[in-house]
């Protein structure tokens, strides 16, 4: 339970500091959906990392 709260919490943020990205300039002209599926993709990966990371963090603290 305490794992999924975390999802909840680091989602948000990940939304946030992904925006920051400016990854249009990566992908080729008219290459929009590709680029937003990216988009998707690196806010689970980075969710994921962080909660575990924090997840394994506490559990080796505590």
């Amino acid at each position: 339970m305490t794992k999924f709260l975390t999802y909840l919490c680091v989602f948000p943020i990940s939304i946030w500091v992904v925006d920051a990205i400016n990854i249009n300039r990566i992908f080729k002209k008219n290459k929009v959906i590709q680029a937003r599926i990216l988009y998707v993709m690196l806010i689970f990966c980075l969710t994921y990392l962080v909660v575990n990371f924090i997840y394994d963090f506490l559990n080796i603290t505590l």
